[in-house]
């Protein structure tokens, strides 16, 4: 079950959502029987808010959901409270990325494509340090000491008991940008290949004489599967990052336009046994 006051939210939101459909329930019939306005229901389907879970037990009642059911989500409604979770070294993650964070966090797979910058999730220590150096943005305070042990924790999903899945197409941009000096760059692409042999790690590296009608990078972005045991369908999300924002897309036609890109990007990216040594070898003309 998910572990992020966020993803709870999101789950409990789609479900009540659903079950209201399937009950052919209007959104004025509940509001009725919760005894609230219609634009709570809105707020409730949404996830913009908080779920009570008086107001989850009075809905799933209304829905004709099983005790089993409502149990399941009412455990996600105890699991909602944010306070206290962006303090500290999380304090550096700018709003609009927090989200993510949750997301990233429970996925159970991950699809990640990149244009010019390592992903945070395979980022070295020296290279984030870099980074900050170079006045790349990396949170609101700009405090490097957080912002590598923010990192470097959202890297621990690569080794607890359950990994995800995932999955990186890299341009040859981010293998061949300076980032600090060539020790730094050298030490960052040799640590890509050690972690591209991890069984759950896969790197592609889209090279600059790939074929364009097959696929190119123009902005990173990040697709996500987060299971939901017990209730729905998983929750899928296509993240897009800007310079200093993002959008969050989980619409059907959105995320099925994304997954044929990846499929025109990985097909004509290298294979991941040459993409490792592709890297190996750009790290070796580092000297």
């Amino acid at each position: 079950m998910a572990t992020t006051p966020t993803v709870r939210r999101l789950l409990l939101s789609n479900e009540l959502k659903r079950l209201r459909e399937e009950a052919e329930v209007e959104t004025d019939q509940a509001a009725k029987h919760l005894g609230c306005r219609v634009s709570k229901i809105s707020r409730i389907e949404l996830a913009q808010n908080n779920i009570q879970a008086g107001d989850v037990k009075l809905l799933t009642e209304l829905y004709g959901a099983t005790p089993e059911h409502t149990e399941i989500l009412l455990n996600l409604a105890r699991g909602q409270n944010q306070r206290g979770r962006w303090a500290g070294h999380r304090a550096v993650y700018p709003e609009w990325f927090r989200m993510f964070v949750d997301l990233e966090r429970d996925a159970a797979s991950m699809r990640s494509a990149e244009v010019e910058i390592i992903p945070g999730l395979l980022q070295t220590e020296s290279y984030i340090r870099a980074l900050h150096d170079d006045g790349q943005p990396i949170g609101p305070d700009d405090d490097v000491e957080s912002s590598v042990k923010a990192r470097k924790e959202r890297q621990a999903i690569f080794t607890r008991d359950d990994p995800p899945e995932v999955s990186f197409i890299l341009s040859e941009s981010c293998l061949r940008r300076l980032v600090g000096d060539t020790d730094v760059m050298r030490e960052q692409l040799r640590y890509l290949a050690d972690v591209a042999r991890l069984h759950n790690v896969q790197i592609q590296v889209l090279p600059f004489n790939a074929k364009t009608y097959a696929g190119r990078i123009v902005y990173r972005f990040t697709m996500l599967n987060i299971p939901a045991p017990g209730i729905t369908a998983p929750l899928e999300f296509v993240y897009v990052e800007a310079h200093d924002d993002a959008r969050y897309l989980d619409d059907k036609a959105a995320v099925s336009s994304y997954a044929s890109l990846w499929g025109r990007l990985q097909a004509a990216a290298l294979g991941p046994v040459e993409s490792r040594d592709f890297i190996s070898e750009a790290a070796e003309q580092l000297g």
